[in-house]
C-alpha cells in the first residue's frame, strides 16, 4: 500500500514513511493510494471481537508493512492496560428510539483525540525503526483544546520523541488549559500562541515547510514529525470506532445487517467526519455525513455553497475545539471529491493561501451536497440544547456533543430523514464544567478546580478519574510566543 500526496500523486510513501513525515513536504495530506474494502462478512466477523481486535482487524489492510503481530501489541497498549475507564473503550449508549451517542471521551485525557492518540506513538516509534531513523522526532502540534493534552500524554517520555505544543492564548477551555500545564514527562513542552487556532496551525505548517529550520534541525540530530490530524497516523485510529460503532449496533439487535445509519459529527479540522466518510468507503453502510459546526461555520458555508472562505468574524465560543476557519482535512476530501486532481486541489489551496477563500468546481460541490448535510447552532442553542437532553433523556453532555445533537435536531426536521444516527460524543463534560452548569441553570460558578465536584453535586454524575485528579497537580509557568516566533520557541524548546 503507498500513500501519495494531495497535491502530487507521483509523490509515493510507504505507510511507515507517511507517517513518520505525518505532513508531506510540497504542504499536500498523505492519503492512501487506493481504499481496501471489507470482506462482505467482515462487520458479522467482528461483532463479537474486542475493540483492540477490531483496531487490528480494520488498520492492517493499510499498513502491510506492519506485522499483525505488531499492530496487536499496539491494539493491546493503546487500548488495553485499563488505559479507559470502560471495557468497551468506544461504548454506544442509545439516547433515543433513532438516536445512539458514540463516547470517544472514556481515555486517559477525556477526549476523542485518545482514541488516535494512544495509538499513533506506537504506530509512529514503529514506522522510525523501520525506516532505520537515528534522528530524534520533533513533534509539533496545534491544539484547540482536545489535541493538545492527548498528543502530550500519548508521547509522554517515548523514546527518540520529543514533543511541542501551541495553543491559543485564552482560546481553550480553563480545564484544557490546566490539563496541558499539569503534564508529565521529560520530553514534552507548551506553549501559547498570541492569537487563534488558525494562526497556531498555519505557525505549525509554516515550520512544516521551512527547510532552512529542517536542516537546523538535522545538524542537531531532530527532524519533524506531526501529531495533528494531518498525519495519517491520526486519522486511520479514527475509522475504527465508526467501524466498532456499527458492529455494536449489529451485536445489540438496534439494526440489522446491512442497515444503513446516518452519522453526526461535531466538526473542526474535519478529520473526524472524514474518518466516517472513510469508513463507509470500506464498506460500512452509513448513509447521510452530517457536518455540526458552531458559530465559526466555515464548512457549513462551504458544504451549502461550494465556497470556502476563512475572511470573516472569528468567534470565541462555548465549543472552543470547533473555532476553526482553516479545516485541514477538508483537502483530503476535496482530493477524492475532485477524482483524485492533485493540480486542482494544488489550485484550491494556493487560492486558500493567497486570497483566503476558494470556490470549487460545480462537480466537486455536487459531491458534497449528495454526501453531506451541514447544519449550525449558535451558543445559546448550544445551551438549551445540553439542558433539553438532561431534562428530558438524563443525558449529560459537553457543548461540542451539544452542538451535534442541535444540528441532528433540524436536519430531521428539514428533511424528514429518521434514519437511525449515531451521533459522536468528542468530550467528556467535565471538561467545561462552567459552561454545561450555566446551562443547566446555575447562577453561581464555582472557581478553579472545584467547579469539577459542583457539576457532580448537581447532577450525581461522577467526574472521570483523570480530571477530579488534577486537583493534585502543580501546573507548570505558561510559556508565550507571538505567532511570528514560533521558530524562536521550537528552538529554545530543542536547545
Amino acid at each position: 500500500m503507498y500513500y501519495v500526496s494531495t497535491r502530487n500523486k507521483g509523490m509515493k510513501k510507504l505507510a511507515a514513511e507517511a507517517i513518520a513525515q505525518g505532513l508531506s513536504r510540497d504542504g499536500g495530506l498523505f492519503t492512501p493510494e487506493v481504499f481496501p474494502k471489507l470482506s462482505p462478512n467482515a462487520l458479522e466477523t467482528m461483532r463479537e471481537m474486542s475493540y483492540q481486535q477490531r483496531a487490528v482487524y480494520v488498520m492492517k489492510p493499510f499498513l502491510d508493512d506492519f506485522t499483525v503481530s505488531e499492530l496487536t501489541a499496539y491494539a493491546k497498549r493503546a487500548y488495553g492496560d485499563n488505559k479507559f475507564d470502560v471495557k468497551e473503550v468506544a461504548p454506544v449508549r442509545q439516547v433515543d428510539d433513532t438516536t445512539y451517542c458514540l463516547e470517544l471521551w472514556h481515555g486517559p485525557t477525556c477526549a476523542f483525540k485518545d482514541m488516535a492518540l494512544q495509538m499513533l506513538p506506537h504506530l509512529l516509534t514503529g514506522s522510525l525503526s523501520k525506516n532505520a531513523e537515528d534522528k530524534t522526532a520533533c513533534i509539533l502540534v496545534a491544539t484547540s483544546g482536545d489535541t493538545g493534552k492527548a498528543a502530550l500524554e500519548g508521547f509522554r517520555d517515548v523514546d527518540k520523541t520529543r514533543i511541542l505544543v501551541f495553543y491559543p492564548k485564552d482560546g481553550v477551555s480553563d480545564i484544557q488549559e490546566l490539563q496541558m500545564l499539569t503534564q508529565q514527562g521529560e520530553n514534552v513542552g507548551i506553549c501559547a500562541v498570541e492569537g487563534n487556532f488558525d494562526d497556531a496551525q498555519s505557525g505549525v505548517k509554516r515550520l512544516f515547510s521551512d527547510e532552512k529550520l529542517r536542516d537546523v534541525l538535522a545538524e542537531r540530530g531532530y527532524f519533524f514529525s506531526s501529531a495533528n490530524s494531518i498525519n495519517w497516523g491520526r486519522v486511520l485510529p479514527q475509522i475504527v470506532y465508526y467501524v466498532s460503532a456499527y458492529c455494536d449496533l449489529l451485536r445489540d439487535e438496534k439494526i440489522q445487517r446491512g442497515e444503513k445509519v446516518n452519522v453526526c459529527v461535531p466538526t473542526g479540522n474535519f478529520g473526524d467526519i472524514l474518518a466516517a466518510y472513510y469508513a463507509r468507503e470500506m464498506g460500512v453502510p452509513i448513509g447521510k455525513l452530517i457536518c455540526a459546526s458552531n458559530q465559526n461555520k466555515v464548512l457549513t458555508d462551504f458544504i451549502r455553497t461550494g465556497i470556502y472562505d476563512r475572511n470573516r468574524t472569528f468567534y470565541n465560543t462555548i465549543s472552543p475545539s470547533m473555532d476553526i476557519l482553516i479545516s485541514s482535512n477538508l483537502e483530503r476530501m476535496i482530493f477524492e471529491f475532485a477524482e483524485r486532481s492533485d493540480g486542482e486541489v494544488r489550485s484550491y489551496m494556493t487560492q486558500l493561501a493567497n486570497q483566503g477563500r476558494y470556490e470549487v468546481s460545480d462537480s466537486v460541490r455536487a459531491r458534497f451536497q449528495q454526501n453531506f448535510a451541514a447544519g449550525f447552532c449558535d451558543d445559546t442553542q448550544t445551551k438549551e440544547t445540553i439542558a433539553k437532553l438532561w431534562n428530558e433523556n438524563h443525558y449529560l453532555v459537553d457543548p461540542h456533543s451539544a452542538v451535534a445533537f442541535h444540528v441532528l435536531e433540524e436536519y430531521r426536521r428539514e428533511s424528514g430523514d429518521e434514519t437511525p444516527t449515531i451521533v459522536v460524543s468528542t468530550a467528556s463534560p467535565f471538561k467545561f464544567c462552567a459552561d454545561v452548569l450555566e446551562a443547566l441553570g446555575e447562577k453561581e460558578i464555582a472557581q478553579g478546580i472545584a467547579v469539577i465536584d459542583q457539576l457532580t453535586e448537581k447532577t450525581g454524575v461522577p467526574a472521570p478519574a483523570p480530571l477530579a485528579a488534577l486537583k493534585h497537580f502543580k501546573p507548570r509557568d505558561a510559556k508565550v510566543t507571538a505567532k511570528e516566533a514560533m521558530e524562536t520557541a521550537v528552538l529554545d524548546f530543542l536547545k
